[in-house]
């Protein structure tokens, strides 16, 4: 792995995470809000790997879990791996109304919660960082 390759990974993958668990904040108060409360810890872990309502935030998880391989793998990522995840995470991050299940999840998402914005603006952030690594 190049010298910035690794660097610039974790720094994905760590607004990636931040990222995430805001919406899974933004979800879960939602799912009391609309549903029911959720009582439990393991409760609410069932309910995100489980239910459809958190489906959508599956495809952050499984994203994040990528990136993840790719930093532990024994083959060096290169600089163009690099470039490649952090172009898919920018294309996680384009909210829409008409777009895929992802993208209108999050557009409601940043429509309803404030801290999904914020979240939205944090991993901006981390996209200028890495633009200039």
């Amino acid at each position: 792995m190049s010298d910035l390759t690794r660097p610039r990974l974790t720094a994905l993958r760590n607004g990636l995470l931040r990222w995430h668990k805001s919406l899974l904040d933004s979800e879960r108060a939602a799912y009391e809000r609309d549903v029911a409360r959720i009582t439990t810890t393991g409760q609410y872990l069932q309910l995100v790997l489980d239910d459809p309502w958190f489906a959508w935030l599956r495809e952050i998880s499984q994203f994040i879990v990528i990136v993840d391989e790719t930093l532990a793998q024994k083959e060096p990522a290169t600089p163009a791996d690099a470039a490649r995840l952090i172009a898919k995470a920018r294309e996680l991050l384009l909210p829409s109304e008409t777009g895929s299940e992802f993208a209108r999840h999050y557009d409601s998402a940043m429509q309803r919660d404030p801290a999904a914005v914020l979240a939205h603006g944090q991993m901006m952030q981390v996209f200028a960082e890495l633009a200039k690594g």
